[in-house]
């Protein structure tokens, strides 16, 4: 959807490299520097349109910081994007592609002389830690990263253990989108108690490929819920950093690791899966500042690093997008690979008008099947609906089509939602060779790798299934695996 941001129309838009305050004097001189990191969670928050709930301590953020409307992930599935969020890098460059990956026999190990950004900050000397939040355990808070890396780079799950007057870079994860589903008893419980009081599902909005079917209404409500219970809890880290007197000097960033799970959202390279909210606050940062310019998440690992005075290593593929020498992007990128047992291989481009998609097996249909995906209630009722014939032609051509278009172009400033592709119209042609030119030098210069080998998905599989404890999902896993292996043989 477009960004509506009804908070902010009385301000001018920020220029494109949005300047250090001036006065300079009160900056410390090692800021602390925290990540918000929301599970689950896309842009459907009043400061990006949505205006079926309220967020007042996000609000307050986008007051006092900037807010990026058009900041993308690299990769539209959590390890993936954690796992380039971490290294400043392309998942596809580090081999970290393939969601969930390099667990079991099969390890993953980063190029020669890349780490991660918390072991850089940790040998600078500051405190690093990383926790859940509400914590719930003695140990660090979510990671899943996809290579092997070194758990010392991590001093604790709370800055709280730090030396009196040393900085932190400090991740905290909320749980976000992944609070909902379930038996409903978190939601029924734990929701209302927490908020007061739940969002109405007659009330909310969906995306026109959705039908407004009583089980998708109700799931949909509960996901701005989970929203409303991250906007509580960054007002309760607000506090705490103004109680301990550091608010104004620590950075913070917002952001979301992809968007709603969802058919067409987690997993898949529409703007619902890979558009995160993204906002900064912090010394110097301008206030109540709105930046329309492209940015993609491994960004935030550059401008942390530079914010904290230091050295951007050379590997690093992001860039600061406060510093002066800013460039404006023509154009973000994004990846998806396999996805736990379902194989699937898709790159974008995306420019500020247009976005182009390559499916690489144009012959599987979108909804493969998929073990993660076809437990969730939305998923079951997706099916039942299709196959009761009560979708409408919209909804059946993009979601239960038995292949897909090997190319998708779409203009998606006239066409937010994504549902007219322009790829085989006669005056996008100039347009579609452009962008398919730039995302194959992308991959070429990016070191895009090859998709995964069948020995490699076996040594992978095995770790899956290991993984997974319930009969029933274990058997719908490897039947899974069998069709992915029947389709390869097939050429699909």
């Amino acid at each position: 959807m477009k960004p509506i941001l009804s908070l902010l129309t009385a301000l001018l838009l920020a220029p494109l490299a949005a300047v250090r305050a001036e006065d300079t004097t009160t900056l410390p001189a090692k800021p602390n520097i925290l990540w918000i990191v929301m599970d689950d969670v896309g842009v459907e928050m009043p400061c990006y349109g949505e205006k079926a709930i309220q967020t007042p301590n996000i609000d307050r953020l986008v007051h006092e910081g900037t807010t990026f409307t058009r900041a993308f992930l690299t990769s539209p599935v959590c390890s993936t994007a954690r796992s380039a969020m971490i290294t400043g890098m392309y998942q596809t460059t580090i081999g970290a592609n393939n969601h969930v990956s390099g667990r079991g026999p099969h390890r993953i190990e980063l190029p020669a002389g890349v780490e991660p950004v918390t072991a850089v900050f940790h040998r600078a000397g500051y405190y690093t830690s990383n926790g859940d939040y509400p914590l719930k355990s003695k140990g660090i808070g979510k990671t899943d990263y996809n290579f092997e890396w070194d758990h010392k780079m991590y001093d604790g799950n709370d800055w709280a253990g730090r030396k009196s007057g040393q900085p932190f870079f400090a991740q905290i994860q909320l749980w976000g989108g992944k609070n909902r589903n379930g038996d409903g008893g978190w939601y029924r419980n734990e929701a209302l108690k927490a908020l007061g009081t739940l969002t109405k599902p007659e009330e909310v909005s969906l995306p026109p490929y959705y039908p407004r079917d009583p089980v998708l209404l109700e799931d949909w409500a509960q996901y701005l819920d989970c929203i409303r219970l991250c906007d509580k809890q960054v007002g309760e880290i607000l506090k705490r950093l103004e109680t301990e007197g550091i608010l104004d000097q620590t950075l913070i960033i917002l952001m979301g690791d992809n968007g709603i799970s969802h058919a067409r959202g987690k997993q898949f390279l529409y703007d619902e899966g890979v558009r995160t909210p993204f906002i900064v606050r912090g010394p110097g940062i301008a206030r109540g500042a709105v930046r329309t310019d492209l940015i993609e998440h491994i960004d935030m690992a550059a401008t942390s690093l530079a914010w904290a005075d230091l050295p951007v290593p050379a590997w690093t593929q992001g860039c600061d997008v406060f510093s002066p020498d800013y460039q404006k992007r023509a154009a973000v990128f994004a990846a998806r690979d396999r996805c736990g047992e379902t194989v699937d291989r898709i790159r974008s481009v995306r420019t500020e008008q247009f976005k182009y998609i390559c499916n690489f097996y144009p012959k599987r249909p979108l909804l493969q099947p998929s073990n993660y995906k076809d437990t969730k209630p939305i998923i079951v009722c997706l099916r039942e609906l299709h196959a009761a014939g009560k979708l409408n032609e919209l909804q059946e051509k993009l979601l239960f089509a038995p292949s897909r278009p090997s190319e998708e172009l779409y203009d998606v400033e006239k066409d937010p939602f994504e549902t007219v592709n322009l790829a085989g119209e006669p005056q996008y042609a100039a347009i579609l060779g452009e962008l398919r030119v730039r995302l194959n030098q992308w991959s070429l210069d990016t070191k895009d790798p090859a998709p995964e080998s069948a020995e490699t998905y076996d040594l992978e599989m095995r770790s899956q299934v290991s993984r997974t404890k319930d009969p029933a999902e274990k058997t719908n896993v490897l039947r899974n695996i069998d069709l992915m292996k029947q389709w390869a043989k097939e050429g699909k």
